[in-house]
């Protein structure tokens, strides 16, 4: 028994380059990868932006809204699993991310009609988009604020909808009972609304630093 815990324990990472280059990235994902860099922006893992398009498109999603734009690598995996016309709605306080951002979305010919891209904190502009018009929400931001983002995040989609956030392992202390800082206890926070609301339909997924994920049933 402890021998093979060790073997799956040593496999982990082996295991995650694989997911990760399964669907590896593409030209422009590069690019936008290599901006990231000179920005200090860390985009999520290639895993998890595959996840992200197959739940956009598992959903038929139009409608999408992103807390944490960045350079767009997490919005170009969501638009292209989106319906042809479908919308990405993505809000950010960096400037600067966003005009990297639509750079990576001209790079990849999305037209410019399909995103609608806000600068500012999202907790004020949340509250100003249409409750119960959205397909899928994509939280990658201030992970202390998470909890805020819940159920924010949920009052906008429609039944049927996903919430998701990513990397909520936070390189894995989360699941350290010793780690009692405000940004762990947040994440702990939200993993335990989402499990406890019975409106959601919940799952923890292994890609990229976590993905939490929930529908509304």
């Amino acid at each position: 028994m402890s021998s093979g815990t060790h073997a799956a324990s040593a496999a982990e990472p082996v295991g995650a380059e694989y997911v990760d280059g399964y669907l590896p990235d593409d030209d422009v994902l590069a690019a936008a990868r290599a901006r990231a860099a000179d920005l200090g922006c860390a985009p999520l893992a290639s895993g998890a932006g595959a996840t992200l398009r197959f739940l956009a498109a598992t959903l038929g999603a139009r409608a999408v809204v992103e807390v944490g734009t960045g350079v767009g690598v997490s919005g170009l995996h969501l638009l292209r699993g989106m319906a042809p016309d479908g919308v990405l709605t993505s809000i950010d306080l960096e400037p600067e991310y966003q005009r990297a951002a639509r750079k990576t979305f001209l790079e990849a010919g999305i037209p410019p009609g399909r995103t609608r891209l806000i600068v500012g904190r999202a907790l004020d502009v949340l509250p100003r988009l249409t409750p119960g018009g959205y397909d899928l929400v994509f939280i990658d931001a201030t992970r202390i604020e998470f909890p805020s983002y819940y159920e924010k995040g949920v009052s906008l989609l429609r039944r049927g909808g996903i919430i998701a956030f990513h990397n909520v392992l936070a390189g894995g202390r989360v699941a350290d009972p010793s780690r009692r800082d405000p940004e762990t206890l947040a994440l702990r926070e939200v993993a335990r609304a989402m499990r406890e609301d019975e409106r959601l339909v919940p799952a923890l997924l292994p890609v990229g630093g976590g993905l939490l994920v929930a529908a509304v049933g």
